[in-house]
């Protein structure tokens, strides 16, 4: 098996997880088909061990709903992917693709958005995506095995065959590498969800709300429904106002597009 090729802090990325993941692994694999489908793979064969698992190429990433990642495949340093597993036991798991979504905006840049529920956007374009998965099923309070895996381009992408524009983190901070977005964004990553764990969403609803893209924007949702988008609620529930009053929608019923420029909704003032 071929040796990583990028230079990945894995000792100093370890000295600033072990304060909050005692016990955390650091590993970089070279080629993988999913970082969050090998973490997925070993929870499921009780490996529960807090792990950063980074790969420099990934041949089957993963997105939301099934997708496929587009950046699969892609040059070593084009790309980051790397995912997080640890266990955890949320009062409730509302809202953590959202507080994920926050810790790294947060890490990277001031300009960058979030988009409801697990992308980064900037200027209309989709910088970043998030997958949280979880393993076990035991007693409500019980904790389970949570794998966030994040995936962010670094270099320029080729536009074709994407439902959203990408854009890349090079064209903000000239010069970056996927090592160095890694320790800008995995320790703040972590303690952010630890937070999450113990306080849940809400006081990071603010700081979601200050990166909101669709705040005010017109959505259609997969379901058909359209209407306006003001912002989201406690549990981290998008709140769209359509004909028929106030909606929460969750992440797990719907996927939301901005509607274009120019595009009325059906049923909304």
């Amino acid at each position: 098996m071929s040796a990583p090729v990028l230079p990945w802090p894995v000792e100093a990325l370890r000295a600033q997880l072990a304060p909050l993941l005692p016990g955390v692994r650091v590993e970089v694999a070279a080629e993988i088909d999913s970082t969050n489908s090998e973490l997925m793979r070993r929870a499921r064969a009780g490996d529960d061990a807090p792990t950063l698992l980074v790969a420099e190429t990934q041949t089957a990433g993963r997105g939301r709903l099934g997708r496929v990642w587009q950046r699969s495949g892609a040059q070593p340093g084009g790309a980051l992917a790397f995912s997080i597993g640890l266990p955890l036991a949320p009062r409730d798991w509302s809202g953590l693709s959202l507080a994920v979504g926050v810790a790294v905006a947060e890490g990277l840049h001031d300009e960058i958005g979030l988009k409801w529920p697990n992308d980064l956007w900037w200027r209309g374009r989709k910088l970043a995506g998030i997958l949280v998965e979880t393993a076990g099923a035991g007693a409500a309070s019980a904790p389970r095995y949570v794998v966030i895996g994040i995936g962010i381009n670094i270099a320029p992408v080729a536009g074709e065959g994407f439902s959203t524009p990408p854009c890349w983190l090079d064209e903000l901070l000239p010069g970056i590498d996927a090592p160095g977005v890694l320790s800008r964004v995995a320790a703040p990553l972590v303690r952010t969800v630890r937070a999450f764990e113990q306080q849940g969403f809400a006081p990071l609803a603010a700081r979601f709300a200050a990166r909101d893209v669709l705040a005010g924007q017109v959505v259609r949702l997969s379901d058909g429904g359209e209407g306006v988008a003001r912002g989201v609620g406690p549990g981290g529930e998008l709140q769209v106002q359509t004909d028929g009053g106030l909606r929460s929608v969750h992440s797990a019923e719907v996927s939301v597009r901005p509607v274009p420029a120019g595009g009325a909704p059906r049923g909304a003032a």
